[in-house]
């Protein structure tokens, strides 16, 4: 016999309803449970669902920038690393010059004047080697740029320049002499003028690395407060769904007695036999 066709009374037929409602309310906590969460698919919250799940999606779209600025920082830091370098030859030069200045012997003049000009090959070959991953801030040819946001709409350019001696600082070659003291004199003052120049260029660069870090910070915060606003969606609260899990049972057993109550009546049948 199909069971369609077994025909139930009206008690049995509301508890055995009950008891299917409180089993699928059952299976809905358990769900909860076991995930964690309140809301698992489109069909649990629609609404909340794809809202967390765009919070997730910016949030994981973020992490992957606030990466990229922790790599964009590194040439940053290459050429300010430079910088102080260069600048920390510069002022060897300049002592060299101020040494050849005081001396009144032209071959120790000239040995010096070797020197600076070993000094500014030096400077040249340093700069050249302060670049990141193809990255090189002490070049004029060199670039970064730092993407803040997914569209890279919000953004840091940061453009290289010539730190090489000659080219870029303009610090003229002594050509192994200097003819006097004047010739010395004008030395001094390009190397004070390109120790004044690279300081610039390392408040620049400071500035530079101060937003990204900035940024990047920013990032993590909003990467942080965009999952807590998808976890608020979608989180289930554990203390409740255990409470309720405790009831929907408790009430399955009631539904089962209720059940079994309601089916005497047709059981009392059996007595006319």
């Amino acid at each position: 016999m199909a069971i369609s066709n077994i025909a139930l009374t009206s008690a049995m037929r509301a508890n055995l309803y009950s008891l299917q409602n409180t089993t699928k309310l059952m299976e809905t906590t358990q769900d909860r449970l076991s995930t964690g969460k309140k809301v698992n698919s489109a069909l649990d919250a629609p609404i909340a669902y794809f809202a967390a799940e765009a919070h997730t999606q910016r949030a994981s779209d973020l992490s992957a920038l606030k990466d990229e600025m922790g790599e964009g920082i590194q040439p940053l830091t290459a050429a300010n690393n430079g910088i102080e370098s260069v600048t920390d030859l510069v002022a060897q030069a300049k002592s060299l010059a101020q040494a050849a200045l005081a001396s009144s012997s032209q071959t120790e003049i000239d040995a010096y004047a070797v020197q600076v000009d070993d000094l500014l090959g030096q400077i040249d070959d340093l700069a050249g080697d302060s670049g990141y991953k193809g990255t090189n801030l002490l070049d004029a040819a060199g670039s970064l740029t730092i993407n803040f946001n997914e569209d890279a709409s919000s953004f840091l350019t940061v453009a290289g320049f010539d730190a090489s001696a000659v080219t870029g600082l303009g610090i003229a070659l002594t050509g192994g002499t200097w003819a006097d003291d004047t010739a010395i004199g004008v030395t001094i003052g390009l190397l004070d003028d390109a120790r004044s120049e690279l300081r610039t260029e390392a408040k620049a660069l400071s500035s530079d690395l101060s937003t990204v870090t900035i940024r990047e910070d920013f990032t993590d915060k909003m990467t942080n407060t965009l999952s807590d606003g998808a976890a608020n969606l979608t989180l289930a609260d554990m203390n409740e769904e255990g409470a309720n899990m405790l009831m929907l049972q408790t009430r399955q057993a009631l539904g089962t007695t209720s059940l079994s109550l309601a089916s005497q009546a047709a059981q009392s049948v059996l007595r006319l036999f």
